[in-house]
């Protein structure tokens, strides 16, 4: 088994106490970001929380923002637009936007904590056309929830088995 592939990305520090994008682990998808900045968010307040690093990815590629798993789950700090992205083009500072969804606690980020995940990944560039029909498919035009999973249950799962 090889190890994913590497591609060089080029950044900026914007702040003396900027922190390069790292992976905690070899095998880690995302890279840490955090803050330059101490911010309070008070329960159901949201901020854009400096990171003081802007990048320069390569074309082909984006830099999807994901919140951290910790910071969810132990203090309802989240990522707002999860996730966040950041287009190739774009040189300026990764903002990330914050939301405390704990509705009795206030969190405090302080400078230099991890607060979010940077995710780089290739992409395809889709050349869109108009047309007055699409083709059939399995699912159809059924909306949100037509898979089932919250009280509804798909027909074919009672179907009755027969045995000869």
């Amino acid at each position: 088994m090889t190890g994913p592939s590497r591609i060089p990305v080029a950044f900026r520090r914007l702040s003396p106490e900027a922190r390069p994008p790292a992976y905690a682990s070899d095998g880690d998808a995302g890279a840490d970001l955090t803050a330059v900045a101490s911010v309070t968010l008070a329960p159901g307040e949201r901020a854009l929380v400096p990171t003081g690093i802007a990048l320069a990815l390569p074309p082909g590629t984006v830099g999807l923002v994901h919140p951290r798993s910790g910071l969810a789950a132990k203090h309802g700090i989240t990522v707002v637009n999860a996730p966040g992205t950041v287009d190739s083009g774009y040189r300026g500072e990764i903002l990330v936007n914050l939301v405390n969804l704990d509705q009795r606690e206030p969190f405090t980020v302080n400078v230099g904590d991890r607060i979010a995940q940077l995710v780089v990944q290739e992409y395809l560039h889709a050349d869109f056309s108009e047309t007055d029909s699409l083709p059939d498919s399995v699912r159809g035009d059924t909306g949100h929830g037509s898979t089932g999973g919250f009280g509804s249950t798909p027909p074919h799962i009672f179907e009755e088995v027969t045995t000869p």
